[in-house]
């Protein structure tokens, strides 16, 4: 199995990450996908990546949520395209829009964007994408690059059938995460899942977020990358799909995505 986003250089995993590692491949994880969401993350991100190349690999970009902060500042661009340009850097994000919380400007996150699209047709790498209630406005701007980039992978998919179209129609890819086993708002993308062709569809924790609401109670007060087989059972359930197809086939499209190299069983 490859988990294509854990945030692994988030605060919680800095006493026992090594024992997380191992739990995980424990469980059957091969390989593992750090996300960098802003100019000091991507730095730790891909610290991590360097100290066990084996076993990581990660992202660089700038989340919505830090638009503002950014753009208030000089050089930003220059500091991620650095990063982007490394060989562990398998993919430009966590990058996007982001309506919901509204911690940066419309106005801002657009432009964050955009340049990230920019840079992401410069370095001939595929797009690591954050949306949540853009009304279309993501993928407005994402369809408008899809012969330029790289591909892209629009991570944590919440979004609605319309979203989901179009995002297949251009030929971006899917990732799912602990939100499908949630049945208090995961509803929605338990349908939607299944309209998901399985060359498209890949698999991811989150981590440190997100825990699976399928777990055994009482639930872990935080996420982990060996808990991705609990999503794994999730969409056996629900696509009557095998979960040795589903590791198989979602490790398979995460290779080829983000380049990782050679096969596994899972």
């Amino acid at each position: 199995m490859i988990d294509i986003g854990a945030n692994l250089s988030h605060k919680s995993f800095a006493r026992d990450l090594h024992d997380v590692m191992q739990s995980a491949i424990d469980a059957g994880i091969d390989r593992m996908i750090v996300t960098g969401t802003s100019l000091t993350e991507n730095e730790k991100a891909l610290a991590l990546a360097k100290k066990y190349p084996d076993l990581l690999a990660c992202t660089a970009g700038v989340h919505p949520h830090h638009a503002d902060e950014v753009c208030a500042s000089s050089g930003w661009l220059d500091t991620l395209a650095r990063s982007a340009e490394a060989p562990k850097v398998c993919a430009l994000g966590e990058t996007g829009l982001d309506y919901h919380r509204g911690f940066a400007s419309r106005k801002n996150q657009q432009r964050v964007f955009g340049a990230q699209l920019d840079l992401a047709e410069t370095v001939k790498k595929p797009l690591f994408v954050h949306e949540r209630d853009t009304e279309g406005a993501l993928a407005d701007m994402l369809i408008a690059r899809s012969s330029s980039i790289a591909g892209a992978v629009v991570h944590c998919f919440t979004g609605t059938r319309r979203d989901l179209v179009r995002y297949l129609d251009a030929g971006f890819m899917i990732g799912v995460t602990g939100w499908l086993c949630d049945e208090r708002r995961g509803a929605r993308l338990q349908e939607l899942v299944k309209c998901v062709p399985e060359d498209h569809l890949m698999i991811e924790t989150d981590a440190p977020y997100l825990t699976p609401r399928n777990m055994p109670k009482p639930f872990p007060y935080r996420n982990e990358p060996a808990n991705l087989v609990w999503i794994v059972k999730k969409l056996a359930e629900l696509t009557a799909r095998e979960a040795a197809q589903i590791k198989f086939s979602t490790a398979e499209n995460a290779r080829r995505f983000f380049s990782l190299g050679c096969s596994s069983e899972a």
